[in-house]
């Protein structure tokens, strides 16, 4: 992680990444998605859908897991021996409206923490979004309140109500290709969905190794292959003699 990765992260609690998939990529992900029908199933939910299960669509879903650029950003982030939590897909179609903001560093929430002693951060649960459509201002998706990671007091009301008219909240541009990596401490949410295209954006959501946000502990998915490190990151929660996730890579 750079410094000025580090600085931007600390500052702003989310950090976008930029060309991590080239085109080709963008294009094989979002032709096994439309393999799948999702269309029918967002027009079903009236055009904003949730939806997991993506791991067991190809190989170029799983690769995500622990790819090449967005790994060594995790272990400063999160530290080594992280786990992946749960994961899911947003889809919207044109006119899906905002979800609320929601997160924050006041009122503490255990889970979902931004710690800062002895020159490293500590971070609780934290999501990697991929985005295989374009996001940002003019269209619509992942927003928030830079900073507020870091808040000593709770979002107002009206703020909340306000939502993207409110001042300090910013929709960043990120462009079809590109990851957003963000602290669930940030108060974050959804702008309303203005562009013709469809929003597709894969979260993956990582704990530190000795926690779990979900109730449930995830199982790695069926009929796909996974490596050492990828089968490392299903492990359950626990702190003691967890095995490092770099020494694949260092060997």
């Amino acid at each position: 992680m750079t410094r000025v990765e580090q600085y931007l992260f600390d500052l702003q609690g989310y950090l976008i990444v930029e060309d991590v998939l080239d085109a080709e990529a963008v294009a094989e992900l979002n032709r096994l998605i439309d393999l799948q029908d999702v269309g029918a199933e967002v027009a079903q939910a009236q055009g904003r859908l949730h939806s997991g299960g993506f791991l067991t669509w190809g190989q170029p879903f799983v690769d995500l897991l622990d790819h090449e650029r967005i790994m060594p950003l995790l272990k400063v982030i999160l530290g080594d021996g992280f786990r992946l939590d749960h994961y899911y897909a947003i889809y919207l179609d044109a006119g899906a409206e905002r979800l609320g903001l929601h997160g924050g560093n006041t009122p503490y929430d255990p889970p979902e923490y931004y710690h800062f002693r002895n020159g490293q951060m500590y971070n609780g649960l934290t999501v990697v979004a991929w985005n295989l459509a374009d996001t940002g201002p003019v269209h619509g998706g992942f927003c928030c309140i830079p900073g507020s990671h870091k808040v000593n007091y709770p979002c107002p009301q009206a703020i909340r109500e306000a939502h993207v008219e409110a001042g300090c909240v910013v929709v960043p541009e990120a462009r079809a290709g590109s990851a957003v990596i963000f602290t669930e401490a940030l108060t974050h949410g959804t702008a309303p969905w203005r562009a013709a295209h469809q929003r597709r954006s894969l979260l993956f959501k990582y704990s530190p190794g000795q926690q779990s946000w979900s109730k449930s502990h995830i199982e790695p998915p069926h009929g796909v292959t996974l490596t050492e490190r990828q089968a490392l990151l299903f492990e359950p929660p626990y702190f003691h003699a967890r095995a490092s996730l770099f020494e694949e890579v260092a060997s």
